[in-house]
């Protein structure tokens, strides 16, 4: 089920990424008492009470040299695109400004629910400086402190009144879901094309064609799948054009809906940046994965080239070593349907389960050759194991004290059970318990 999106929004410095750590509940946007210190537009998942969402911080995009205002302005607007609800971020200490006057004037146009939020009231005793923000034209203010985390939970409740009623088309178990995300002009709509034998899906050179997420039904050799391409930009324009963030967000409304991600690659334009950010995404959110490198026919090659781009890939993407790797031209279809027996194999390992006494058989047999080190004199035990969940295959290890669990020796027990069982293309996940 799609995830319903929070933006945040307001101008620099008023405590947009703090209020967004607190909600995510980790440090994931750089925090610094600088206008404009966010550089990146971060998105991530997080829940409150019954609700699932994602949510995004943006603030201080990076558009160059334009006026202060045009960039208060450009970021509202890809707010106003993005999100489900916005979160109007204002700075109860400095009062209204005039800034605050140019972002509401903007939010006024849009048609998505807004709900403000004073910042900085630390205390009690401060509630009366959210009076002076009625002015805004967004009903009650919400008194809210990002560094002592008072008032999120009103701020919230407020903000799921406004989450859309969730309609989507639910498809049978067996059939086989998979989306492709990447950057906008990797080939994602002509791979779709590739699949299905007609243009269903609207291919262009221009990035950011396919406007909304687009499922296709199909069938092969008796199995069933859903093809969904992920939406590429809303709307043209300088800012949609001269960055490649907002791709991340299509992606993460596909990744959800998935059971297989292929993370799409440009042959001719090679590994970038926001690849591995959107492909970081997939891997977050527990999806088998695919690592396809598109356009393969432009790129000159001899017989060496294919196994230097796989060790490039391997170096670029190391948190997705599990991923098999396929080289595909969507313009010749050479190799496009050597995906789907990949597909089918990636979905049935991130579906499997493994019989609890085969489990302990092999983490025993793993403890035995390599024994946990010891920490100030104490040993880790580990007692039971049992896989408690697919999609991914998910383990609980029982254990004297999760304490003692160092990291690389889960990342040890993990790749022993990859060694055993054919868990290739999808992540797998430990969860250590101590016993009762």
């Amino acid at each position: 089920m799609t995830k319903p999106v929070i933006a945040i929004v307001g101008r620099p410095n008023v405590g947009k990424s703090t209020i967004f750590n607190r909600i995510v509940g980790e440090r994931i946007s750089i925090v610094e008492d600088v206008a404009g210190v966010t550089r990146d537009r971060i998105y991530s998942s997080a829940d409150w009470l019954t609700h699932e969402f994602n949510i995004i911080d943006t603030g201080g995009i990076d558009i160059g040299d334009e006026p202060f205002l045009d960039q208060i302005r450009e970021q509202a607007e890809i707010a106003m695109d993005e999100a489900d609800v916005i979160i109007f971020m204002t700075n109860g200490r400095e009062g209204v400004t005039l800034a605050d006057e140019q972002v509401a004037k903007i939010l006024y146009k849009t048609k998505k629910p807004v709900v403000l939020a004073v910042n900085k009231i630390d205390n009690p005793d401060m509630r009366d400086m959210i009076y002076d923000f009625y002015s805004l034209g967004f009903g009650d203010p919400f008194p809210i402190s990002g560094s002592h985390g008072l008032g999120l939970g009103d701020l919230l409740d407020e903000a799921a009144k406004h989450f859309p009623e969730q309609d989507e088309v639910e498809y049978d178990e067996n059939v086989i879901k998979f989306s492709l995300i990447g950057r906008p002009n990797v080939g994602k709509s002509s791979l779709v094309n590739a699949f299905l034998g007609d243009d269903r899906v609207i291919v262009s050179d221009v990035a950011g064609t396919t406007r909304d997420a687009i499922d296709s039904e199909y069938e092969y050799d008796g199995q069933e799948y859903v093809i969904i391409d992920t939406a590429g930009m809303r709307k043209k324009g300088k800012v949609y054009e001269s960055t490649e963030k907002y791709s991340v967000l299509r992606a993460l409304r596909a990744i959800e809906r998935s059971d297989v991600v292929l993370v799409v690659l440009n042959g001719e334009e090679g590994i970038q940046e926001q690849d591995k950010k959107i492909a970081g995404y997939a891997h977050q959110a527990g999806k088998a994965v695919i690592i396809v490198m598109n356009k393969w026919d432009a790129v000159d090659k001899d017989e060496k080239t294919m196994n230097e781009k796989t060790k490039e890939i391997r170096e670029q993407f190391q948190f997705l070593d599990y991923a098999p790797i396929v080289f595909t031209s969507a313009k010749t279809g050479k190799r496009v349907h050597n995906l789907l027996p990949v597909i089918n194999r990636v979905s049935e390992n991130h579906a499997m389960r493994i019989q609890s006494s085969i489990l302990n058989e092999v983490i025993s047999d793993a403890v035995a050759r390599n024994p946990a080190p010891t920490d100030k004199g104490r040993r880790l035990r580990i007692y039971y194991a049992t896989q408690v969940a697919i999609k991914p295959p998910t383990f609980v290890v029982f254990v004297n004290d999760p304490e003692l669990m160092h990291f690389t020796y889960e990342r040890f027990l993990e790749n022993r059970i990859r060694d055993t069982f054919e868990f290739e293309g999808t992540p797998i996940r430990i969860i250590t318990r101590a016993r009762d």
